[in-house]
Parts: C-alpha cells; sequence; structure tokens
C-alpha cells in the first residue's frame, strides 16, 4: 500500500528529473529527423522524460505515466537509440564540446562498483552456436550479458574512468565476480574524445589514479608505455616481497599522497549514478541495455554541469 501511495505521489510531480529548457536546447539538434514517411513520431522531448523517469524510479516500462505516452513507444525509442548508438553520440557530443573549451579534466581516476541484479535481470534468450543444433550453455550466456554469480547471488560490475570533475570518460560492463585489473586495459582503451575541429581523438590522460586493485605490474608498464603518470598505491604484499628480495627488488613506485586524495571523483561519481534507482540495481536483461542506461544518465550529469 505504501509502495503504490510513493509510486502515485511519484507519478504527480510532473517535471520531477526531467530534462531542463537548456539542456533539451543542446541535445534537440542531434536526434533523429522526421523524415516525413509512416507515422509522425512522437515528441522526442516527451519520449526522452519518460525514459528519465523510468531510470530514476527503476519501475517496469508498463508503469510509465501516461502523460509520457505509450510505454511501448518509449520503450521502443530507447532500445533503437541504443542499437543504431544514437544515446552514446549525444554523450560523445557533450564530452567534445567541453573538451574543445579546455573543461575536461585529465587526470583520470577508475573504479568499479557491483550492483545487484534484479531476478528479472535473468533469462536472456540464449542464442545457439553457428549449426544452431544446441542452446548457448546458461553460463556463458549469463557472462556474455555481464551476469556473474556469488553468493549475494547474480551481479554486474560497472567500471568507470571519469575526469577530474567526476564526470564518465568510459563505461565498461563485466561480470560482478571479475577482477577490476583484468577490465583495466578496456576501460583506458574505451576513452575516446573526439576534437571538435580536426586532428586525432583524445585517448591518453595525463594521469590515472586507481585504487590498490590496480596496482599489478601489467597495468603500471601498460601506463608506463602510453606515456601515463600512475597514481596508484603497493598492496602489502607487493611492498613486502620487493623488500625480502632486497637490492634486486627494485624501487617503489613513485606515489603522491596528496594527489591520490582526489581520486575520491569516481566515488562521488558512483554515488551520483546510483540515484538512478535503474542502475543502483539492474533490471534489463540485455546488458546493452543495462549499458544504455547508464550512458543516459552519465549524459544527464554532463548536461547539469554548469558552465565555466
Amino acid at each position: 500500500m505504501q509502495d503504490s501511495i510513493a509510486g502515485l505521489i511519484i507519478d504527480l510531480v510532473a517535471g520531477r528529473g526531467e530534462l531542463t529548457d537548456a539542456a533539451w536546447e543542446r541535445i534537440e539538434p542531434l536526434l533523429p529527423r522526421v523524415d516525413g514517411r509512416g507515422r509522425p513520431w512522437r515528441d522526442h522531448r516527451q519520449v526522452v522524460n519518460g525514459v528519465l523517469w523510468r531510470l530514476r524510479t527503476g519501475a517496469p516500462w508498463r508503469d510509465l505515466p501516461e502523460r509520457y505516452g505509450p510505454w511501448q513507444t518509449v520503450y521502443e525509442r530507447f532500445a533503437r537509440w541504443e542499437a543504431d548508438g544514437t544515446w552514446a553520440k549525444l554523450l560523445e557530443h557533450v564530452q567534445v564540446r567541453d573538451d574543445a573549451v579546455g573543461r575536461v579534466e585529465w587526470t583520470v581516476s577508475v573504479d568499479s562498483t557491483i550492483n545487484r541484479a534484479h531476478q528479472h535481470s535473468a533469462g536472456a534468450r540464449k542464442k545457439g552456436p553457428a549449426d544452431g543444433d544446441e542452446l548457448e550453455d546458461p553460463g556463458r550466456s549469463q557472462e556474455r550479458q555481464a551476469l556473474g554469480r556469488s553468493r549475494g547471488g547474480l551481479t554486474t560490475k560497472v567500471h568507470l574512468a571519469v575526469d577530474g570533475r567526476g564526470l564518465p570518460l568510459s563505461i565498461v560492463l563485466t561480470p560482478g565476480n571479475i577482477n577490476d585489473a583484468t577490465a583495466f586495459g578496456q576501460v583506458l582503451d574505451s576513452i575516446r574524445i573526439p576534437r571538435a575541429v580536426t586532428g586525432r581523438p583524445r585517448t591518453t590522460p595525463a594521469r590515472v589514479l586507481g585504487d590498490k586493485a590496480y596496482s599489478s605490474r601489467a597495468i603500471r608498464h601498460l601506463l608506463r608505455r602510453r606515456g601515463i603518470v600512475a597514481t596508484i598505491p603497493e598492496r602489502r604484499d607487493q611492498m613486502a616481497n620487493r623488500r625480502r628480495r632486497g637490492t634486486h627488488g627494485g624501487r617503489p613506485p613513485a606515489f603522491d599522497k596528496d594527489i591520490y586524495r582526489n581520486r575520491n571523483v569516481v566515488e562521488r561519481c558512483f554515488a551520483r549514478l546510483k540515484q538512478f534507482r535503474a542502475i543502483a540495481m539492474r533490471f534489463d536483461k540485455l546488458a546493452d541495455r543495462y549499458r544504455a542506461g547508464i550512458v543516459v544518465a552519465a549524459l544527464v550529469l554532463w548536461l547539469r554541469e554548469p558552465a565555466g
């Protein structure tokens, strides 16, 4: 009863969490245009606000309030724009715009968070092998959909790289039981901001901040090879092993405690993203759909950043 009353109250508060006029002016020119064929599309702004409502509340698509139009329309538009890359293009646009005026801070922090997966997120359709004779192994299907099983049940791990302001630069999903260091290369490779005019996309941070989970020889070597300064604390077992080897253990890696304090921007980013309940808990069966929701939420964070 209390849940239904709370849902009704949320439903009556029109405009809460929706796009502001300023935010809409920034993304509206980038949305697909009606080509004059078939039935006219429902208003894009109404649909985007419907997507935001679902992300914010975590409610099923079927419970979408009538003011956003038919829930089927909103979901199909959300899925279509995930498939054709529209959501990713919108996020890239705001990133390019900020980078062009020097607002992106290229001291990048990396981390991950584990999000519980609702029981409805399991059971995505399993595709068979090329010959189509057999179904895919259920465990492999879950891994392909970024679902991992642990003591707490099914989980998905969200890996982020954020700039110095705590705004997402790359988003990678893995099963929840995957080690952070395993996904580091993919997270770093996913950083890509095209230039506003000409030139190669910006892909290399000036510095990377990470916690002890990223303290490995392979990661430090990767960063050094790319000319990126690493600010990653050394694990105790690594310190003990180096001391035990004496002069053959080498010098300790450089580490700046003052700069490392700024790593909490990635923690704050996760906290802001988890204000969207459909991100704090995964309800989507498909990893691509769940990631698209995170991209939309990240877009909102970028649009909320005050112009300076």
